[in-house]
């Protein structure tokens, strides 16, 4: 607004200048000079205006932007881990040294992405038996599944909400039976499942249901669903476990287990993870009793190759201290781990258990963890 302003009194000024000029002139005769003189003046005065008052470049449209559409997504990823372990071990007044597998086994996952919410998943894993013949066979993984919009649903032996959210943050260790209080009881894998999992957020919700038409139950076998909170190194769950049990054709009655989980990454170099469950055993023909399972486990990066890993933990099946069925124990651990390079793992362990019926149980071993994976996408 500034500039127009000058460019106009500018003008204004100048056009004086030429009147009075004219005017000076006005009883003299014009001659060719005095209209050239004129001319210069008049072409300086556009000059001056043009350039206090820039003309503005005309708004070009904008190009339409078109949506191009999602290119089909092809996945795939083997993967093995080897993990045996030697050590030796006390067990029931027994020593012995023995060779024995902390869970080794391979699969092999796909995925086929065919539209920007849309995919379908297959993934299969299996066992590799370190500890006996080596062969490779029992079954962990065996499903597939529908990615939608609306939430991801799967058919077949997968992870229970149980493992997902409680188990899973506490099982740190380089052993089978880890999580140790968790492991005597509870689910890992689970089969004829069907799996509804959805995410919003920081927020998971899970949902299991096992249909074994030939078991016992015509219905549902397994119901368990869980939900999940996980941001900024930290996960917080709370889940809800509940099956019927028989022997044989007999229903004895059934399991129920509300559990919590909360784990968080302290450091860098530090985390911790807590697990509790309480479980109650309700029974047609014998008493009902009540359970529960804890585990705490940490974790210490002691410098870039060594790791210091602990955890303590409580197993309660609910009968009585006097009761010949008691098979409850409390324990704990300590790992120490060399990671040389990010696939491989060398670590010694010392594990102990106190049981309320029997001997205690000691072992002292140490053991590889080598894994290996790789992913084609086309």
């Amino acid at each position: 607004m500034k500039t127009a302003t000058r460019s106009l009194i500018a003008v204004l000024l100048s056009s004086s200048l030429v009147q009075q000029s004219l005017e000076a002139k006005e009883n003299s005769p014009v001659t060719m000079e005095d209209i050239k003189a004129l001319e210069a003046q008049l072409a300086e005065l556009k000059r001056r205006f043009l350039q206090q008052s820039p003309q503005k470049p005309e708004p070009q449209p904008k190009p339409i932007k078109t949506k191009q559409p999602s290119k089909t997504l092809h996945s795939v990823d083997v993967y093995a881990t080897m993990r045996p372990t030697f050590g030796r071990i006390e067990d029931r007044g027994e020593n012995q040294y023995d060779v024995r597998d902390a869970l080794s086994h391979a699969g092999v996952k796909a995925t086929h992405r065919f539209n920007d919410d849309w995919a379908a998943e297959l993934h299969g894993e299996w066992s590799i038996d370190v500890q006996n013949t080596g062969e490779f066979g029992r079954s962990r993984r065996a499903y597939t599944a529908l990615i939608t919009p609306i939430g991801r649903f799967g058919i077949g032996k997968q992870r229970p909400a149980q493992y997902l959210f409680i188990a899973e943050y506490v099982d740190i260790f380089n052993h089978a039976n880890s999580p140790y209080a968790y492991d005597p009881e509870s689910i890992f894998f689970v089969d004829n499942l069907l799996s509804y999992r959805v995410e919003s957020g920081p927020l998971t919700f899970v949902a299991v249901g096992q249909f074994d038409g030939a078991g016992n139950d015509n219905n549902n076998d397994l119901f368990n669903a869980g939900l999940s909170y996980d941001k900024d190194g930290l996960h917080a769950a709370v889940t809800y476990q509940m099956n019927e049990v028989y022997d044989q054709q007999t229903h004895l009655g059934e399991n129920a287990i509300w559990a919590a989980a909360f784990a968080y990454d302290f450091t860098d170099r530090f985390y911790g993870a807590v697990a509790y469950q309480d479980k109650t055993y309700e029974r047609h023909n014998t008493a009902d009793r009540d359970g529960s399972t804890f585990d705490l486990s940490f974790a210490y990066k002691l410098s870039k190759f060594y790791k210091l890993k602990t955890g303590y933990f409580d197993f309660d099946d609910g009968f009585g201290d006097g009761d010949p069925n008691n098979q409850s124990f409390d324990g704990f651990n300590i790992t120490l781990e060399w990671l040389p390079t990010p696939p491989l793992r060398v670590h010694l362990e010392y594990l102990t258990k106190s049981y309320a019926n029997d001997q205690d149980f000691d072992s002292l071993s140490v053991g590889f963890r080598y894994d290996f994976r790789t992913s084609i996408q086309y």
